[in-house]
């Protein structure tokens, strides 16, 4: 195995593009070392982007915020700005892992990790959050939903790799919230997930609303959120969402949770979520 850091973009992605082999990116390694450690991948060339510029900054952009690919948890939740801006982001991120995973876990490394259960990507696609994307053909945005097409299987070609992902900006009134079900209390995988982002007018009517779901399908699901826009999140509307985000849902069967179980739990972490990130969204306002 060949292990590189390069301080480019640039000569990343040829080294990326040039290796015959398999290759892999570390950014912050929580999910790469560990497979490599159980034998699960061998790569032949391992790419360290961690000495590349930009790739520890969160920076303002258009009133939302880039952040670097290897930008970790930990130093995401001391953002002030982007913890006020994107509240169920952080803390889906957060919820990957110890204190000392968080470290190290990073947002991008989440998301082309591919797991249907990865908790930051749910958050992030409800967010409308876009990664910039470098390749031997220039670099290109494509939104953070249309990146994991499969377990473990990510859109990226070959000598692609995730530079940043940026954060969109939002009106006043409007926030997100994320929400798992795990059989423990910390530290476990996601059985069912539920990313939630709103927006309302002064009156408290929502008129915007992105629900994703995670962890019960073989990559996240779009629920059908219109029927929360023109309400006020009234227990109508809400029972309306759970059974979009029951029907939608396509879990498997396995020791963690039953399709039938996975299929409810996801419904009621929707309508819990939404009424968060409305509580959050009137706190703005």
């Amino acid at each position: 195995m060949r292990f590189e850091a390069p301080k480019t973009t640039e000569l990343a992605v040829a080294l990326l593009a040039q290796e015959t082999g398999t290759a892999r990116v570390l950014a912050g390694g929580t999910d790469l070392l560990v497979q490599m450690k159980m034998d699960m991948i061998t790569p032949d060339l391992v790419v360290d982007i961690k000495h590349i510029d930009g790739m520890h900054d969160i920076t303002p952009e258009d009133g939302g915020f880039r952040i670097g690919a290897a930008v970790s948890g930990a130093a995401l939740g001391e953002h002030a700005g982007v913890c006020a801006l994107w509240p169920g982001v952080v803390e889906a991120l957060e919820l990957i892992g110890s204190t000392q995973v968080q470290g190290r876990a990073t947002m991008a490394g989440n998301l082309c990790n591919a797991s249907p259960a990865g908790d930051s990507v749910p958050a992030m696609a409800a967010a409308g959050a876009v990664a910039r994307i470098a390749g031997p053909d220039g670099t290109r945005d494509c939104p953070v939903a249309d990146v994991p097409v499969g377990p473990g299987k990510t859109s990226l070609a070959k000598g692609e790799f995730i530079t940043s992902i940026l954060l969109p900006s939002r009106p006043d009134n409007a926030s997100d919230a994320y929400l798992r079900f795990i059989p423990r209390t910390e530290m476990d995988i996601a059985v069912a997930s539920a990313g939630v982002s709103l927006e309302f007018d002064a009156a408290g009517t929502c008129t915007a609303a992105a629900v994703i779901l995670g962890a019960v399908g073989p990559t996240i699901l779009t629920a059908d959120a219109s029927c929360l826009v023109g309400t006020k999140l009234e227990d109508a509307a809400l029972e309306k969402l759970a059974a979009c985000c029951s029907a939608t849902a396509t879990p498997i069967d396995d020791k963690r949770g039953t399709t039938e179980f996975r299929k409810d739990v996801v419904g009621v972490l929707a309508k819990r979520a939404a009424k968060i990130a409305q509580t959050r969204a009137g706190a703005k306002s």
